[in-house]
């Protein structure tokens, strides 16, 4: 295993971690039992990676690795025991969906590059990856998907931290360092674009 592998393994874990806390909140926000609760942060959590091991043709991480079945046991186990302090505050879920969002897009890059996808093909799929999780979530959820809520920006500092990421590895400058810089960016960015309501222009301008 290189080391961006191992990195991109890293940080892989802590976006399951945070997409599964974002998937129990959700849960405990809609009174689904624990139960639920563990499957919608199972589903948050993985599904970008599953969708993104499924697209580039190798056994999907979460089926093969069993450390991918810890972050959504904790995030289940966490939420049950603080739900109460955070049921109703939706700043907390995006929070959490924002740093899931953000090592994602991180992660699906340098895995489709390591596989040998040209690097606007793993922009696409560091992307894919980083929206995959939360697409289902909230399609699960019976939820508009954030991705298409035309009051918001939600793949739009993906692609940008996805774009980063391919750049870094080409030119040999990815490490835990860069990778979590280029994270950090695409989280700040997607905070700041749902509490200030930046958008991008919509599909018709009528």
């Amino acid at each position: 295993m290189t080391a961006a592998s191992q990195i991109a393994l890293i940080l892989d874990l802590l976006g399951v971690f945070f997409f599964a806390v974002s998937g129990s909140l959700l849960a405990a926000r809609n009174g689904f039992d624990l139960v639920g609760s563990l499957l919608l942060a199972s589903l948050a959590g993985l599904g970008g990676g599953v969708v993104r091991d499924v697209i580039i043709g190798t056994p999907p991480a979460a089926f093969s690795n069993p450390a991918y079945l810890i972050p959504p046991l904790l995030a289940t186990v966490l939420v049950y025991f603080t739900v109460a302090g955070v049921e109703r505050i939706k700043r907390v879920l995006v929070i959490f969906d924002a740093g899931g969002l953000a090592l994602f897009c991180v992660t699906g890059t340098v895995k489709a590059l390591y596989f040998g996808l040209n690097p606007v093909a793993a922009v696409l799929l560091g992307v894919t990856t980083g929206v995959g999780g939360g697409l289902l979530r909230d399609v699960v959820a019976n939820e508009v998907p954030q991705l298409f809520d035309p009051h918001d920006i939600y793949a739009l500092p993906a692609m940008l931290g996805a774009a980063v990421v391919a750049l870094l590895v080409g030119a040999g400058w990815f490490n835990l360092f860069t990778g979590t810089a280029a994270a950090s960016v695409v989280f700040v960015l997607r905070l700041l674009s749902w509490r200030y309501g930046w958008r991008a222009p919509l599909a018709s301008r009528t």
